[in-house]
Order: structure tokens, then sequence, then C-alpha cells
């Protein structure tokens, strides 16, 4: 029997387990995760009536794949928009929350920027192209909407998606749709017009494309389902130590070669016609120390951001008598003194993610600019984030509940020569049949991303195994 050894069990390696099983459920399957549970950064605990979400708290609800599965496993009933309320959108600025204009007339009136400022921002339809092959996102914000702008609205976008550094992040390997639309259109401003006259809809300026959305009992419901369907596929606790491999085999003179891998894992050596790995590429680079060195080489290098998760829980009046918790929550920009990275006000979010009368925020600390802060003792990084709390919501009041998360590895860094390695690393890959890589270090850190690639591994690993099965 054919066999497809998939490494890491998060929501990538689920997925495609699920894709290659839809596509041919004669291919044995063997997902193996190093840890207890399978979901990856998608973690969601239920502690003392609070819903503590350690990775993303949600999902898009634009991306096609991604409906697809959650019909597909019978999910589609326990879908749970955010409220109307999480698209207003905070940024703190000169000492106070203001939020993230949503209309031209908001753009004219908010306190985010100078009059300056806004007027280099309608300029955008004149700026000059890029000389630059791989633009950072900073200056491409520069070029095209002027520094103030770029520090005070771009950088805080870019710490709350990616926890990163808008200086070293590329443009087209973080926002493709964005450069690509420069290059069709010249103009962002050019572009967002083009795009509404194309939908026939009037949406708001700066609103975010499609609706965050969750599932009733929070983002694990999601992977969760997917290792319920999978069944006896997915085996935890059960770490992939090494990749090496067999004697090749000839697919005859128009085709290239061949070959088997041996999976070593903490329980033994596995067979695998071809294998995935989905996991974070320091962990998959260590994997094929013994197959690639060069391609080991080229995964270690692609940086993460560590992040940490502070969920705090306190009496509503507590709260919403100093900051109206009307929106998704607020970023805060680098240069604007706090250190956290920005709050999401969860109980304004979704429903029933606290006991009544309670409030839940989640603060995020660390990333590519402040490593350090995730390795502080608890109590230290608690005092940070009060006191950045205090000063940004004006809440002085001690949490009665306290959950942290660290991600010492965190998000995945997609710096400014990105698509040049992601590029030499497919090269590679060539070499190596039945060899696949999968997950947020590549093509995209989003649950979105990762699910609408898993089809497309599917689709490359039973052509692999068809090909070996006919040479055989």
């Amino acid at each position: 029997m054919t066999r497809v050894v998939i490494v890491g069990a998060g929501v990538s390696g689920l997925a495609t387990a699920w894709a290659i099983r839809r596509r041919d459920p004669a291919i044995e399957i063997v997902l193996f995760e190093r840890g207890p549970r399978t979901g990856g950064n998608i973690r969601t605990e239920r502690i003392d009536g609070y819903t503590c979400e350690a990775g993303p708290d949600g999902f898009l609800d634009t991306a096609p794949a991604t409906l697809a599965l959650v019909d597909a496993i019978g999910l589609k009933s326990r879908l749970v928009p955010s409220n109307g309320a999480a698209r207003k959108r905070y940024i703190f600025h000169g000492g106070r929350l203001c939020e993230v204009p949503a209309s031209v007339g908001a753009f004219l009136k908010t306190p985010l920027l100078s009059a300056r400022g806004k007027l280099r921002v309608a300029c955008e339809p004149f700026a000059g192209p890029s000389e630059q092959a791989d633009e950072s996102i900073h200056d491409f914000a520069t070029r095209r909407i002027g520094r103030e702008a770029a520090s005070v609205l771009v950088d805080p976008m870019v710490s709350g998606i990616f926890a990163g550094d808008p200086g070293a992040l590329s443009l087209r390997g973080c926002f493709p749709r964005m450069w690509e639309l420069e290059q069709d259109h010249g103009s962002l401003f050019r572009a967002l017009l083009a795009t509404r006259r194309a939908r026939g809809r009037d949406d708001a300026v700066g609103a975010p494309a499609g609706r965050l959305t969750s599932f009733d009992g929070g983002m694990a419901v999601l992977t969760d389902t997917l290792t319920r369907h999978l069944g006896p596929v997915v085996r935890t606790s059960t770490a992939v130590v090494g990749v090496g491999v067999r004697e090749p085999i000839s697919l005859g003179p128009r085709m290239r070669s061949s070959r088997r891998y041996a999976v070593t894992t903490t329980d033994g050596i596995l067979d695998a016609d071809a294998v995935v790995l989905s996991g974070p590429a320091a962990e998959s680079a260590r994997t094929l120390n013994g197959v690639d060195p060069v391609l080991g080489g080229l995964l270690r290098a692609i940086p993460t951001a560590p992040l940490a998760v502070v969920c705090l829980g306190y009496n509503a009046p507590d709260v919403t008598s100093r900051c109206e918790l009307d929106g998704f929550g607020f970023l805060v920009p680098a240069n604007e003194g706090p250190r956290i990275l920005g709050a999401l006000w969860e109980t304004s979010i979704y429903p029933d993610r606290a006991p009544a009368n309670k409030a839940l925020l989640r603060v995020m600390i660390g990333g590519a600019r402040d490593p350090e802060a995730v390795t502080l003792p608890d109590r230290e990084l608690l005092d940070i984030v009060a006191g950045d709390l205090a000063q940004t919501m004006g809440l002085s009041v001690a949490p009665e509940f306290v959950h942290i998360v660290r991600h010492p590895r965190g998000i995945p860094q997609y710096v400014t020569g990105h698509l040049a390695r992601v590029h030499q690393i497919d090269t590679l890959l060539e070499a190596h049949p039945g060899l696949c890589l999968a997950g947020s270090s590549y093509r995209g850190v989003s649950i979105n991303a990762c699910i609408a690639e898993a089809d497309g591994i599917a689709v490359m690993v039973h052509r692999h195994v068809r090909a070996r099965s006919s040479a055989a």
C-alpha cells in the first residue's frame, strides 16, 4: 500500500491529510505530532468560564478553501461571526486611543495624522514606482503615503499581523496582493476605486476584506474536528527525529527518478512513498539534516518573532467605566511608549467569551523588535502589561483572571529576500521527489493561507505516488 507521512498536526498538516484522503482514500496516511495535542498554535482553553485563544481567534470569511473545508467536516452551523462592533479598530497615538478612519470623512477629521500627513496621503496617486526588486513594507508605505502615515498607520498593522518590523519585512512576501495592485493600477487609491466598482459595493475605506469569524467553542473546534475525522491517522506524542532516503527507483527515461523515504520517529522507523513536512521551518531543517544540508540551511534562515499572549479577565464595569469596549481592540505604533503590541477586546468581538458581567482582554507583547519580552518572568511581564493598559486604556484595576501563553518560536518573518529563498527551496526540492514542505513558514501565515495550499500539496503527492505505482 502507498504510504504518505505528514509531520506536524497543526492546521496545515491536518488540512493536508484531509485533502490527500479526499483525493485518494486508498493512500495510507500517517500524521505524526510531537506534542500531546493537535492544532499547533491554534489552541482554545476554557478556564474559569473564560475562553482563551493561544493563537489566532478567527479567520476572514472570504476564503473559499476554508469555507469549503468547514462545510465538508460539518461545522457550518457552528460558525460564529464577529460582532459588528469589531469592525472598529483603534490605534494608541498621542496619549489616547483613536479610531482608525473607515471613510473619507472620518479620515479628514482623524487626529491620527497631522494636516501635512493627510495631504501627503492624498498625494498617493502621484507617488513614483520603486526601484527595489524586493521592497520592505516600510519603504513601500513611506514611498506611497509618506513617513508619518507609514509610522502611525502601517507600523501597528504589521505588528498586529506578523509581530514584525515593517522595515525588515518584504512587501511582496507579506502582502503580495498589495504589490500586485500597485503593478496593475499604479496607485493604491486607483486600485481601491477599481475594486469597489468591480464589486458593485460601497465598502468603507479601510474596512477589512471579509468578516472575522470563529466557532461556538473557539478556533480549536476546527482542528479538533479535523482530528476526529482523521481518526487513527493521527499519532500524537510521537516526534519525527529524521528523514532518510531509501534506494532511488527509476521512473523511465523521460521521467525523473523517485525514491522511498525512511522516517525515523521516537516509536521506530516507517517507510514512506512521500513525506510532507508541515511544521515550522526550523524543525523541518533538523528533520532533513541527513537528506539535504543545503536545503536545511535555507530553512533555518527563515526567522521567527517570539510572542507572548496575556489573557486578562475583569469585572466588566471596572473596564467599561474607564474605556468603552466598542471595537476589535487597539494597536500601538513602535514609537508611542507602551511596550505591548496591542490588545484585543475579546468580549466585544465574540459572544460568550467570558462569564456574565465579565470582560476578557487579550494582550500581545514581544515580536521581532522585542524578543526578550517573551522570556520575562510572569510577574515582570504582568507589571509591564498592567502599566501599559493603564496608559492606553486608563485601566488601573487589577485583573481577577490571568492566563499567559508564550510562543518562543512565534510567527514566521517574511523578511526581504524571502521570496528568493522560497524559490531556492522549491528548486532544491525538485531533487527530492515526494518530499513537500507546507505550513506558515513559506507562503502565508494565516489560517486561510495554510488551508488554501493543502489541496495543491495533495495534488502533488497524488501525482507522485501514481507515477511510482505505474513504474513499479
